[in-house]
């Protein structure tokens, strides 16, 4: 099931996609006699019997009984959990971790086999697809980060990882953008990443539920984990290629550190980290030492106003916005004391 927030008129409300057409959540359970909310937030706060009932409306459209499906393409979507209650990013793929440190010259870091670790950002700055508007320093290397989130649907505190896996609500792709000036002056203080982060993280286009993904899931005995690919394109052309699967550490590990000693809530977002490829600050880092190697100039890319990205992940379908700068001028980076 593919569970989406939609705006209306002034409203936002939750819906259901199949085939291309919007099935209003609330409306549509209403022709089954069911009561269900009208916001994502209020349906994620009712846990596994909601889940429930929205599979049996679900069930309805599919076989046709519920026929008040309309068009998706004159409807913006918005992000599948607009406000979530709170958003980590988690830091789980090896590759991109080693990768970016090889790079920079620096060697790895053996904390990272012992365990999952992640950061707060901003659960204020959710955007779906569409228009990402931008400041001026947001544009000094202006980076995408391609990953995959899961929205947990269960509240719990201290979940042990073998028992996490039933706290996820769904998955969705997740742009964490990064405006790199900001974040490498910033995290000299070891601090952050705040500013360089904060302002901007895409989600959508769609909540996916967890049974939709089952015939890609890999047990494992530290949590499940997916078969699927992660493409990001930059204008059409592609950047990136990794899969999921190659998470080192699992979602389930992540919720089982994210719990400890506090408590998750229906709607938080827990962000997988940047796949192997997935980021120019790692695929700039390798292009510059093979061109290094060749004897070659190198100019970095880096993302610009009017660029436009896509986020490809299987089963998830793809995420796709468009950089714009902001009308005002202002800069805090040129506001630093002497």
């Amino acid at each position: 099931m593919k569970l989406i927030t939609y705006q209306k008129g002034k409203e936002q409300r939750a819906g259901i996609l199949h085939n291309n057409l919007i099935y209003d959540l609330q409306n549509s359970a209403k022709q089954l006699k069911i009561k269900l909310p009208s916001t994502m937030k209020e349906f994620l706060e009712g846990e596994k019997p909601f889940m429930r009932m929205a599979q049996k409306v679900y069930k309805e459209i599919k076989t046709g009984n519920i026929k008040s499906g309309f068009k998706s393409g004159n409807t913006k979507l918005l992000s599948p959990v607009p406000q979530p209650t709170s958003m980590r990013d988690g830091y789980a793929f090896r590759q991109h971790v080693e990768t970016a440190r090889r790079n920079r010259g620096v060697p790895m870091i053996p904390e990272f086999d012992q365990f999952p670790v992640f950061y707060f950002t901003n659960h204020n700055a959710v955007f779906g697809e569409g228009i990402i508007e931008v400041e001026d320093d947001h544009l000094q290397q202006l980076d995408f980060e391609l990953e995959c989130a899961i929205v947990i649907g269960k509240k719990g505190k201290n979940i042990p990882a073998e028992k996490a896996d039933e706290y996820i609500a769904g998955f969705t792709i997740m742009n964490d953008w990064s405006a790199r000036v900001l974040q490498m002056e910033e995290m000299k203080l070891n601090l952050g990443p705040a500013k360089g982060k904060d302002f901007a993280t895409s989600l959508g286009p769609w909540l996916v539920t967890v049974d939709e993904l089952e015939p890609y899931k890999i047990t494992t005995p530290y949590g499940n984990k997916y078969d699927l690919r992660m493409i990001a394109r930059h204008n059409g052309k592609q950047v990136s290629d990794g899969n999921l699967k190659d998470m080192n550490w699992t979602f389930a590990e992540l919720i089982e550190r994210a719990s400890y000693g506090v408590t998750l809530y229906p709607g938080d977002v827990i962000g997988s980290g940047t796949v192997g490829t997935g980021c120019y600050l790692e695929l700039n880092g390798t292009w510059a030492l093979e061109a290094k190697a060749k004897g070659e100039p190198f100019t970095p890319i880096w993302i610009n106003d009017g660029d436009e990205f896509e986020l490809e992940i299987q089963g998830l379908g793809v995420l796709k916005n468009k950089i714009k700068k902001s009308k005002r001028s202002w800069s805090i980076l040129s506001k630093k004391k002497k």
